[in-house]
């Protein structure tokens, strides 16, 4: 609801807050160039030395104004014709000329009104509304990305349109708050919507209809200061009955211009004060660096539309068009889709399509809107959830557990729940059998059992969408087609082989970095941005589920490198070991962002074994930091598959890398990089106390024992790699 109620305005008044933005920041400039240019009034000169001077300057004065930038203009008529001038303080005559700045005349009825009169304004407060509304959405929308308001500015990930938007958010939104708030008390003032009228003195019924008592010795004025003044105006020559009109800060007074006398003040109201701040708040009048400020979180309008618009594009591309989709009040099946990488959309579309023709009405929404007082003819509630890193709830499914947990009643119809993931990964399906265990808790009743579907098989969605059937009393037969990410050809540009004396033919592949889009930079899709850990995706050959590799390469490395070993039978590996320097392959990208070395300089401690190398290795060679890393690396024959051996020196050389344990299980005494680990427990736990961060990379045995073997090194000091998992110390890409 939130990511709706922010969208929408956005795209719908793009044109205008970009115009409120662009304008806005262009005024800021003024108050300060005018505050900078303005002759300033010495400290301690009274209103009544001022008005001296100037009248003793021009004796047809008529009034004397002074802005909050302390610029002072008089105006005067000399022989019948009218002059004005901005004034020196300090001599009273005239510095430069008081017409107004036609660019900051046009720009003003740019940012009021378009050119457009009332109609004109009405449009741009409903840009500020529009903007209002963009900026607490999104500043909720920030704080249920990073995780709290503790977390304002922590660090961000994903592509840079994303990271960008977010990024200008978090410093302007104070800004936009401030700016769009009181453009609204502005436009509601000039329309009069606003309560209490200017404080204004009644005129004195009678006066001393003398003339000739000069400004510099009115009391009034000998102990009114200059920064107080807004306007001083003189009385009509020649006419005794009229009188001085003193306008300051605190309200509006008149004075007898025969004795000086004051004969009337009225202070201004609460509502005149308020108006005031507005103004200045809004203007920068009187506070230019406050509005030089503003005008340059002003600047992240524009920006935040157009990445804001990528952010919207680049979601739509990510996620199938669904016809046909009912309103989820109106829908008597509500389906809702947890998807990180934006498969799950497309069994979503084709269980969507399938109940439809059924004769189903069905709503298809992310399972981040879960909403049970919207479902009102719901008859029963379906969701698809995959899980992201190591047991989290995948993009459009964040914060459902919590939803679901704090519901107080959930909708009283069943549910079931199909979990998407990958058997070979030991967190398989985690955050799906976490939701069904939360529903159990809750009382939830089940429509069928939780299922799964193993690596996208349409087999195993066709046999659950039988059961489905059954239980509904339809025939469903899901057809569904995979739509893999569109994929680059990658070139190989060099090979190096290991592995055939232990028979375990393995290869470094190094494939060239292909040229990004404008787009695809914009946006980090495709190749324009990825680190070492990420995954390759392949397509073999004679298959259709895509098989993936973890990247032994960042974008800075000028290239994509993997490390590959031949499976007897392996369709992926047997291809990709095939290959020969100018052959090429069709690759994808995809991200890994639960393996990342974190930020900071706290040592890291890499433990690897076989092609596990490769992310471990890129890490190492992408350290231009310096940052202390400890490798552990098991291998079989250091003749044979020691894989980056020739590198190893020259990164330590570098200082990329601090230390290397290796393991070798083929040998007299065979060892595994679970025994080097218990080799070095002390120096590994004081590490680990000192704040290291551990990731792990190699097959699922391999990981087990080092998790068991790093739970023995750290009983003693009363941790364990759970505690470390807990804290996002301790991370794993186990296949």
């Amino acid at each position: 609801m939130i990511r709706a109620f922010h969208r929408w305005p956005g795209l719908l008044a793009l044109a205008l807050v970009t115009i409120l933005g662009l304008s806005g920041a262009a005024l800021s400039v003024f108050p300060a160039a005018e505050r900078l240019a303005a002759p300033q009034a010495e400290a301690g000169l009274t209103v009544a030395a001022l008005a001296g001077r100037i009248q003793a300057a021009y004796p047809g004065i008529e009034q004397i104004r002074r802005a909050p930038s302390g610029r002072i203009t008089a105006y005067w008529f000399d022989q019948g014709t009218p002059g004005a001038a901005v004034i020196d303080p300090a001599t009273g005559q005239g510095v430069a000329s008081a017409d107004p700045n036609q660019t900051l005349r046009w720009l003003t009825n740019l940012h009021r009104s378009l050119f457009l009169g009332d109609g004109g304004r009405i449009a741009m407060a409903v840009g500020a509304a529009a903007m209002l509304v963009l900026s607490l959405s999104g500043a909720l929308l920030v704080v249920r990305r990073v995780g709290g308001w503790r977390h304002w500015f922590a660090r961000l990930r994903g592509p840079l349109a994303g990271r960008l938007h977010v990024e200008i958010a978090r410093i302007a939104v104070i800004g936009l708050v401030l700016s769009s708030t009181t453009a609204l008390w502005m436009t509601a003032s000039t329309f009069d919507l606003l309560p209490g009228a200017a404080a204004t003195p009644a005129m004195p019924a009678e006066v001393s209809g003398r003339t000739g008592f000069a400004p510099e010795r009115m009391p009034a004025l000998q102990q009114l200061p200059v920064a107080d003044l807004r306007a001083l105006s003189f009385p009509s020559a020649g006419d005794a009955t009229d009188v001085f009109t003193l306008k300051t800060g605190r309200g509006t007074g008149y004075l007898d211009q025969g004795t000086g006398e004051l004969l009337a003040w009225a202070d201004l109201s609460g509502w005149e004060r308020v108006s005031q701040t507005v103004t200045m708040l809004h203007t920068g009048r009187g506070a230019p660096v406050l509005g030089l400020i503003l005008g340059l979180m002003a600047l992240g309008v524009p920006v935040m539309g157009a990445t804001g618009v990528l952010i919207w594009l680049a979601g739509r591309r990510g996620r199938p068009r669904i016809r046909g989709n009912q309103p989820a009040r109106r829908a008597e099946t509500i389906l809702l889709v947890g998807s990180e990488g934006g498969s799950t959309w497309g069994f979503a579309a084709t269980l969507h399509d399938a109940l439809t023709r059924a004769g189903q009405s069905v709503h298809v929404g992310p399972m981040s809107g879960f909403a049970p007082e919207s479902y009102a003819a719901a008859r029963r509630i379906l969701l698809l959830a995959a899980t992201y890193g190591d047991g989290a709830a995948p993009a459009s499914a964040r914060g459902f557990l919590d939803r679901l947990t704090a519901a107080d009643r959930l909708p009283d119809v069943p549910m079931a729940i199909l979990g998407f993931g990958d058997r070979s990964f030991p967190a398989c399906c985690a955050f799906a059998r976490a939701v069904a265990a939360a529903a159990q808790a809750k009382g939830w009743p089940e429509l069928l059992p939780l299922d799964t579907v193993d690596r996208q098989s349409p087999q195993d969605f066709a046999r659950w969408g039988r059961a489905l059937g059954a239980a509904l009393g339809i025939p469903l037969e899901l057809s569904h087609q995979p739509v893999l990410p569109k994929t680059r050809t990658l070139t190989l540009i060099s090979r190096r082989d290991y592995g055939a004396d232990v028979q375990a033919p393995t290869a470094i592949l190094r494939f060239a970095l292909p040229r990004a889009t404008l787009w695809q930079r914009l946006t980090g899709s495709g190749f324009a941005r990825f680190e070492a850990g990420d995954l390759l995706g392949i397509v073999p050959e004679g298959s259709a589920v895509p098989r993936l590799y973890s990247l032994a390469s960042g974008r800075r490395d000028g290239f994509i490198e993997i490390v590959v070993r031949r499976h007897p039978g392996g369709l992926a590996s047997g291809q990709l070991t095939a290959l020969k320097p100018g052959d090429s392959v069709a690759a994808f990208l995809r991200r890994n962002l639960g393996f990342r070395p974190g930020r900071g300089r706290r040592p890291l401690i890499l433990i690897g074994a076989g092609t596990g190398i490769g992310p471990l290795a890129g890490l190492v060679r992408g350290n231009a930091r310096h940052r202390p890393i400890h490798l552990f690396f098991g291998m079989r024959d250091p003749e044979s598959d020691f894989f980056y051996g020739e590198e190893m020196p020259a990164w330590q050389a570098e200082g990329r890398l601090t230390r290397l344990v290796t393991a070798v299980s083929r040998g007299e005494r065979p060892r595994y990089v679970q025994d080097a680990l218990r080799g070095e427990a002390a120096q590994v736990a004081q590490l680990i106390r000192e704040g290291a961060r551990v990731m792990v990379c190699g097959g699922r045995e391999m990981a087990a024992g080092v998790a068991d073997a790093l739970a023995d090194i750290l009983a003693p000091v009363g941790l364990s790699p759970a505690a470390l998992k807990a804290e996002g110390r301790y991370v794993e890409d186990v296949y």
